[in-house]
């Protein structure tokens, strides 16, 4: 295990983790060498001066130009934070991220709300949200919805439940998520590991297991993913047909040790 997946499995295993240094835990995945101080200092600074909900969507989207990237959506950088301050580009969930920790710097309470397809933020107790991915716009419920059913095609019924507040640990296993889909495409089994052991750390569940042990076969460690699902089973009792499957996984690993 990475010195950097690591240590973002220790900082989830204890109570919420802070929002910031969480995501930069993340990102280290993709940068070993990731020195959270300078971004920690630039959430400070965009912060400073802010006094108010308007003046917060007026700093980061007008004045400092962060955009949702409609160009690229997949490109992976959109997925962590620094490169997101750095290029001031990114998805709902990352540009989430940045509005969610200056406003807590400036006092104004902002929490993410996991709506399936788009994620969003809102003012806690109200029914004020705003789309971090069309500069900080504020959008009714009516919008909501719309935002849902193009986002997800669904022809379910719309409501508060499709609008929950997330915690940090679901926020960053969204992002995780949206990595794991993006390295699929465009990554290496490299690339894949560190997404797939943090994600691991945060939902220990079969298909997560199954594709980690995959991605460390197609770099010939087949005894480690192995010896990584037997692990597990030994945790705890699984279901028949999850332990089955988990062993056919294993014995295919093994095969190749033969």
């Amino acid at each position: 295990m990475s010195a950097a997946v690591a240590r973002f499995v220790e900082l989830v295993r204890g109570p919420e983790p802070p929002l910031d240094e969480a995501a930069l835990a993340l990102a280290a995945g993709a940068d070993p060498d990731l020195d959270p101080a300078p971004w920690l200092a630039e959430l400070d600074r965009l912060a400073a001066g802010v006094t108010s909900l308007p003046a917060l969507v007026r700093r980061l989207f007008v004045e400092e130009g962060f955009t949702g990237d409609r160009t690229d959506y997949g490109d992976p950088r959109n997925s962590l934070l620094p490169a997101v301050l750095t290029r001031r580009t990114g998805i709902p969930i990352t540009l989430a991220v940045v509005c969610i920790e200056v406003g807590r710097r400036a006092g104004i309470p902002l929490e993410g709300v996991g709506m399936p397809g788009h994620f969003l933020v809102r003012v806690p107790g109200t029914g004020h949200h705003l789309d971090p991915f069309d500069g900080g716009r504020r959008v009714d419920r009516a919008e909501c919805e719309a935002l849902f059913r193009a986002a997800t095609g669904s022809t379910a019924a719309f409501g508060a439940h499709l609008l929950p507040r997330v915690s940090t640990r679901e926020i960053l296993l969204r992002m995780l998520e949206n990595l794991r889909a993006t390295q699929r495409r465009r990554g290496g089994p490299a690339d894949r590991e560190w997404v797939l052991r943090m994600r691991l750390a945060l939902r220990p569940d079969e298909e997560g297991l199954v594709e980690l042990g995959e991605v460390l076969g197609e770099q010939a460690r087949w005894d480690e993913g192995a010896r990584l699902i037997a692990t597990f089973l030994a945790g705890g009792a699984q279901p028949a047909e999850v332990r089955q499957r988990l062993e056919r996984t294993a014995a295919g690993l093994l095969a190749h040790l033969n």
